[in-house]
């Protein structure tokens, strides 16, 4: 099931990179958000900010890559109504399907944000790696690219993460390892995440620090290090879990 990989903590990553538990465009029933309009905003001010594209004033870059959905475009179409109007899309297909005929994973690194959605985390590890997005993604961040994902597309930057990619919730060890540690999506909002996640850092199936997310919130990371938790609803948190239990992160509520 988790495949024996050594995975180490790539001491190189540089870059910013937005872990969602869950929410954003992928769970709103309009396709509204206050996690997308703030990732938004951190890719204008990247725009600005990045030396090579001072010239571009237009709307923000924005790549959705639905790996680990298996390219849905139920997906696909739902993330480009959202963006509508507000982003440059784009859609990074590893399967080639119609319309989204495939692309050099290298478009990663002209972007300003990429989007990870959600799915099974370990088929998306694997197809990375055979196509080689795993190191693109990390020069991309290094060139100012914002890295963002929910759910699958939040586990895949860590060591290790708590993973249904199998069937029942079960520890997996596969991560890029851009972020040290393990992490949980959706810790409050499905059923066995909370008491499992605890279980496995206590007894060391996963590798602490811990960090646990509910829906509706994110935690963001610069250079490998969590700067602050963003949350769109009262009740979401995130939290560090070590091997003695876990403590709350201060959230920052976004409207």
């Amino acid at each position: 099931m988790d495949a024996p990989r050594p995975v180490t903590v790539r001491a190189d990553f540089r870059g910013t990179i937005v872990a969602l538990g869950g929410g954003g465009f992928s769970m709103s029933e309009t396709g509204e958000s206050a996690i997308d309009g703030a990732l938004l905003q951190m890719a204008r001010n990247r725009r600005q900010t990045v030396p090579r594209w001072e010239s571009s004033p237009e709307l923000p870059h924005v790549c959705f890559v639905p790996t680990a959905s298996g390219d849905s475009r139920d997906y696909i179409g739902r993330f480009e109504a959202a963006f509508a109007g507000r982003a440059q899309t784009h859609v990074l297909s590893l399967f080639g399907q119609s319309p989204w005929d495939y692309q050099d994973p290298a478009m990663l690194e002209d972007m300003d944000l990429v989007y990870v959605g959600g799915g099974s985390t370990a088929n998306l590890l694997a197809l990375w790696r055979r196509h080689g997005v795993d190191e693109i993604m990390h020069d991309a961040a290094a060139g100012g690219t914002i890295l963002a994902g929910i759910s699958a597309g939040a586990n895949c930057w860590f060591e290790a993460s708590s993973t249904d990619s199998f069937g029942p919730l079960a520890p997996l060890h596969d991560g890029l390892g851009f972020l040290r540690g393990s992490v949980c999506p959706h810790f409050h909002g499905e059923p066995g995440r909370e008491e499992s996640f605890l279980r496995w850092i206590a007894d060391g199936s996963l590798p602490a620090p811990g960090i646990a997310i509910d829906d509706h919130a994110t935690v963001v990371y610069v250079d490998g290090e969590a700067t602050s938790v963003m949350v769109e609803s009262a009740e979401a948190g995130a939290f560090v879990v070590d091997r003695e239990g876990m403590h709350e992160f201060s959230a920052e509520p976004l409207r």
